[in-house]
């Protein structure tokens, strides 16, 4: 297969030009040259941003995704920290799941005001305590 330009591999991939870029700088991919001014990638790089993907939908930083990549460009990823990562998606899963709830019976819980309703008062001294926590932030995304 031959070379793919940023412009096919962004439309592959479906991710924006300027996300290759900030990849590229970031290590994370690596272009194999230009032609013209229209970096070229060899199609392996699809692969490697379907990876990339994977792990940002699954709550890795970018530099963690780094970390499961082998000098050459091959995958190393930790057993143990996708194992770890499992751990805290099912701790959020729970957490959203007794949110989701709690929003349920307030939504239709017949007491005259939220404020009044037993079941909203204890959500809100668990989002008051921290036990119930927003997401975590992401790092922005590239330009």
């Amino acid at each position: 297969m031959t070379e793919l330009d940023i412009a096919e591999v962004a439309h592959r991939a479906g991710v924006p030009a300027s996300t290759l870029r900030y990849y590229e700088e970031k290590g994370l991919i690596s272009s194999t040259g230009r032609r013209g001014l229209r970096r070229q990638y060899d199609p392996g790089v699809l692969e490697r941003l379907a990876l990339i993907a994977l792990g940002r939908t699954a709550g890795f930083s970018l530099d963690e995704i780094a970390h499961m990549f082998a000098p050459d460009g091959r995958p190393r990823i930790d057993r143990q920290r996708l194992a770890a990562k499992a751990d805290e998606l099912d701790q959020r899963i729970r957490e959203l799941g007794v949110l989701r709830d709690s929003l349920r019976h307030a939504a239709a819980c017949p007491a005259p005001s939220h404020l009044e309703c037993p079941t909203f008062r204890r959500l809100l001294d668990a989002a008051a305590s921290g036990a119930v926590a927003p997401p975590r932030k992401r790092a922005p995304k590239p330009p």
